[in-house]
């Protein structure tokens, strides 16, 4: 096949790639707007493949995303360029409405009026468990594709936004989509400011760790090359119209996750920066975010029993290879520290 990938410098968009030129034959355009958190670095390994392909480009951007999707001529579109970070959707809601809605508008309305030269063509949104909101505690029933959508935040409301129209396509226009909703991914390559490598990086440097809350709030954490493969997958079969939430069957508090993080640093890192007994001494609870969801838990049954994918990572060996990765690699993230962003900032704990 030929498959864009939208957003596909960012975190689950280049493993998405890395995925596809490593592992299959299919032939890959990657449409990136190379914002704050996009890094065509994070591609280096597969830059040079014959398979690959790069314009830059932003999804808000209609006419000019119309040209590159009509002169490469796509089988398939796997839209997952987006404004991710909970934090920054409270801070700046506006850019939040603009890229993940009417960026997603655009790419429906384009691939509409591409369909009907290419009637194999299909389109594939990836979203989050994060539109159905709030789950209270910890006996609630798990997210199913039937579940409400009940979003918090503005981050979260405009995916689910996002998700409403990519079915309403569907059912107005029988555009063939698929949607999937994926759970917290961690792994290699992950921007600083989210909870796990910020964790980590904070550390080794000695700067506070900090903590929204009590740390008690839950998510599912799906290793993002588990996650590559899931869409990989879903993309190979062509089976339109469907929805899959996508999980890595790991529940796990937030504080939990910094204390085997801290845990793991002990024995990779014993020899510490400012004289720190240990890395834990570096939590520092804060005042929790606004609208803070507690809980979030993915059910990826179907998934499982119609595809036949699970996740091979537990969450202790994915969080190990994590910490490991981000140890050996300090070329790519010193870059970004060093630019963009700040060590002293307070991550998303989500």
């Amino acid at each position: 096949m030929r498959i864009i990938v939208t957003g596909g410098a960012g975190f689950i968009g280049s493993a998405v790639i890395r995925y596809l030129i490593n592992e299959t034959e299919h032939y890959v355009l990657n449409i990136d707007a190379l914002t704050y958190a996009g890094n065509l670095e994070s591609l280096t390994s597969v830059s040079d493949s014959i398979h690959y392909s790069f314009a830059r480009a932003d999804i808000c951007n209609a006419s000019k995303l119309k040209k590159i999707i009509f002169d490469y001529e796509p089988d398939c579109i796997m839209h997952l360029a987006a404004e991710s970070h909970v934090d920054r959707s409270i801070d700046g809601p506006s850019k939040f409405i603009e890229t993940n809605i009417f960026g997603t508008y655009n790419l429906l309305e384009i691939s509409r009026e591409y369909w009907k030269s290419n009637k194999n063509f299909f389109f594939h949104h990836v979203s989050t468990d994060e539109v159905y909101g709030d789950l209270e505690n910890k006996n609630e029933t798990q997210f199913t594709e039937n579940s409400p959508y009940r979003p918090s935040s503005p981050y979260s409301a405009s995916k689910a936004s996002s998700d409403h129209l990519v079915r309403a396509w569907n059912k107005t226009y029988d555009l063939p989509i698929i949607i999937t909703n994926c759970s917290n991914n961690y792994g290699p390559f992950q921007f600083p400011e989210k909870l796990i490598p910020h964790t980590i990086l904070n550390a080794i440097s000695g700067s506070r760790i900090p903590i929204y809350g009590s740390g008690l709030q839950i998510r599912d954490w799906l290793y993002v090359e588990d996650h590559a493969k899931a869409l990989v997958e879903i993309a190979q079969r062509r089976e339109g119209s469907g929805t899959y939430n996508i999980g890595g069957n790991n529940e796990v508090s937030n504080i939990d996750v910094v204390n085997t993080i801290c845990e793991i640093l002990e024995i990779l890192v014993p020899k510490k920066p400012k004289n720190i007994a240990k890395y834990k001494d570096l939590i520092s609870y804060v005042e929790d975010r606004p609208g803070h969801d507690f809980r979030y838990a993915i059910d990826s049954s179907k998934i499982e029993l119609e595809i036949n994918w699970k996740p091979e990572e537990s969450f202790e060996s994915g969080l190990k290879k994590t910490v490991n990765w981000y140890l050996d690699n300090p070329s790519w993230w010193k870059k970004i520290l060093n630019g963009t962003y700040r060590l002293n900032r307070i991550g998303e704990l989500n």
